[in-house]
């Protein structure tokens, strides 16, 4: 099983008020999208891990019609939403879309008014907003991990994706 590559954090949060000055918790987030033709039936999938106390929670959910890109999306949304403080968030994908557009991406959109270098709309926009909020509460760090290579907890959210995708398509 190939290592996951871990990327430099990116610490999003606002200026921390000397009350939020308590550590951290580290919470592990695996995220996964999966779609049938593009657009149609899709799902998303995350599981979120707490390693101090060996917690894990799984969520998933689905659509009738939409893409894989907005699938990658809301799994990490949907994980990041689960957290009730801020945390430091060690995000695990498959999709270089969510890990570019967060990393590289984003912040030039925001400046150019969510458009593109091309000057055209950010596609997804309504999602990459509401992710941009919520990374605003956590300090996350990127890891990409190659789909489909046996990594355990990719997999994992791989199946429930796909579960979630088939039950959206009334399968």
């Amino acid at each position: 099983m190939p290592a996951p590559t871990p990327s430099s954090p990116r610490s999003t949060s606002p200026t921390a008020s000397p009350s939020d000055q308590s550590p951290r918790t580290t919470v592990e987030l695996y995220t996964d999208g999966a779609c049938s033709g593009n657009p149609g039936p899709g799902g998303w999938a995350y599981i979120l891990k707490h390693p101090s106390t060996g917690k894990e929670i799984e969520g998933s959910g689905g659509e009738g019609r939409t893409t894989n890109n907005r699938m990658e999306l809301l799994a990490v949304i949907n994980g990041l939403e689960r957290l009730n403080r801020p945390s430091k968030v060690e995000l695990y994908s498959d999709s270089q879309y969510v890990l570019k557009g967060l990393k590289e991406w984003l912040a030039g959109w925001k400046a150019k008014g969510w458009k593109t270098a091309a000057k055209k709309p950010v596609k997804n926009e309504d999602l990459w907003r509401r992710l941009d909020e919520l990374s605003q509460l956590h300090e996350l760090v990127f890891h990409w991990v190659r789909g489909h290579a046996g990594h355990p907890e990719n997999e994992r959210a791989d199946e429930l994706a796909v579960a979630a995708r088939d039950a959206a398509a009334g399968r």
